[in-house]
């Protein structure tokens, strides 16, 4: 399998390259040259696989001769080993046609971990074998961070840095991060938004310079391997409910768009998706595209689900080259323009394409705690204000089965879920410890050489600091 840029200046890679390599070299993200796809035969002969099982079988094709068969199944079975359901990803009927498959049973309560546990596991795979080191760099918006820091924390051939916007994630979400003391992990805090911590990264991976000197890699969704790693919780779902031979929809919580790119990438490989449904907050550009043509980029605003408080969606690229059929030049200016302008004047021809199989919805705070209310009442589920997004979304489809994606723990956001509820949700025993652990983390600007400073502080310190965790405590 070759990989090329969505801006079409960089040069093909293989899975590994792409891996190792997170952004391309010209600013793009990475994309499979050709669609692995497979007959309704091949996807039946998949129905009562395991979980980790399904998953190597499905990003096999994507890893190509990278990794054998064999060894990704071993890699997989131990990502999800630690999770907390036999199933891994259970579904869990709210009523008639509604479905939730429920993605937060790994170490972080998030979706996150189903990619992030395995990409720490490639990542130690690759480096392994080329005798290499390298420093990620990730920008979260809550659940990223942890998830990233719980897969790479004490190995010692990676160090990893994770930029957080300061104050503006849940208390539970920053204290997973903050309150790891392992000596290769560093979390900052940036004074400004989602969007400016990932700009900075951008900004890192932009200078050839630095991202030399660090071999700097990414553990964003701009990762194509975290992209692949999500598309198998779609099969396993889509086939509970009777693909190939019945399609299914999905109801999707997103702000970056890489959750809900791996269920449009498993509808390309050939899986029966009738819909997608895009669920937002307040920040919701994307829904504002859907429903009229305007990706228009407005000033973040902090939410009950600060993980969707986006307003550059990153993937939204890799569906866009897809939208141009494959054109990196369009492409290119379109995301020019969007960089200039703050807005993305896409083609009608494009726009329709997505609008044919896309929906979009989106509720303000008000609205989100109201979801959770009613969600509860009526049918007895405790849904965080991602996952009642989503929920809520599920219900405007307009088709059935439809699935909702449950991408956190409610008690990752306990104050919200109380307030809807009266009920506080407790962490799982496992995690009584967040709350009282002393957190390190390092305030910066918002500002690009500043945070260069402390990445080069971080990554060259001296072999006696290296037992000590990085950053100051809290």
């Amino acid at each position: 399998m070759r990989y090329i840029s969505t801006r079409g200046q960089s040069e093909p890679r293989d899975f590994s390259d792409v891996l190792l390599t997170g952004l391309a070299e010209d600013g793009g993200l990475f994309m499979p040259a050709a669609w692995p796809e497979r007959s309704a035969a091949e996807w039946r002969a998949l129905r009562d696989l395991p979980y980790a099982e399904l998953a190597a079988v499905v990003i096999h094709p994507f890893v190509g001769d990278a990794l054998s068969l064999e060894t990704l199944r071993g890699l997989c079975a131990r990502a999800y080993a630690g999770f907390d359901h036999p199933a891994r990803v259970p579904l869990v009927q709210l009523d008639d046609g509604v479905w939730v498959q429920e993605l937060f049973h790994g170490p972080t309560l998030a979706f996150k971990d189903l990619a992030l546990q395995l990409l720490g596991l490639l990542f130690e795979h690759v480096l392994a074998e080329r005798d290499e080191t390298m420093t990620i760099v990730g920008a979260t918006s809550g659940d990223t961070g942890s998830a990233a820091i719980e897969a790479c924390r004490d190995r010692e051939r990676i160090k990893i840095a994770i930029l957080h916007p300061d104050g503006r994630t849940s208390e539970v979400q920053r204290r997973q991060m903050t309150t790891v003391h392992s000596p290769n992990v560093f979390n900052i805090a940036v004074a400004g938004t989602f969007d400016d911590c990932q700009d900075m990264v951008k900004g890192l991976f932009a200078d050839p310079k630095f991202r030399s000197e660090m071999r700097l890699s990414a553990v964003n969704s701009i990762n194509w391997a975290r992209i692949a790693a999500q598309i198998p919780y779609y099969v396993a779902s889509a086939l509970a409910l009777g693909a190939p031979d019945r399609e299914v929809a999905f109801a999707v919580p997103t702000g970056n768009f890489g959750n809900v790119l791996a269920a449009w990438a498993a509808r390309r490989m050939g899986l029966p998706i009738s819909r997608l449904v895009i669920g937002s907050n307040r920040n919701d550009i994307l829904t504002r595209f859907l429903s009229a043509n305007d990706m228009t980029a407005h000033g973040v605003e902090p939410s009950l689900s600060p993980s969707m408080d986006i307003q550059v969606s990153s993937n939204f690229e890799r569906l866009l080259f897809e939208l141009v059929d494959r054109d990196a030049s369009a492409t290119l200016a379109l995301m020019q323009a969007f960089r200039s302008t703050g807005r993305m004047p896409v083609p009608d021809a494009a726009w329709k394409k997505a609008t044919s199989l896309f929906r979009g919805m989106a509720l303000d705070d008000r609205q989100t705690e109201a979801a959770i209310r009613r969600i509860h009442e009526t049918t007895g589920y405790l849904a965080d204000p991602h996952t009642a997004i989503g929920i809520e979304a599920a219900r405007v489809a307009g088709v059935a089965p439809v699935v909702a994606m449950a991408t956190a723990h409610p008690a990752k956001f306990p104050d919200a879920v109380e307030r809807a509820t009266g009920i506080r949700p407790s962490l799982p025993p496992r995690l009584a410890h967040l709350m009282s652990g002393t957190e390190r983390f390092t305030r910066a600007p918002n500002d690009l050489a500043a945070v260069e400073t402390l990445l080069r502080a971080f990554v060259h310190r001296n072999s006696t600091e290296l037992n000590e965790p990085w950053g100051t405590a809290a």
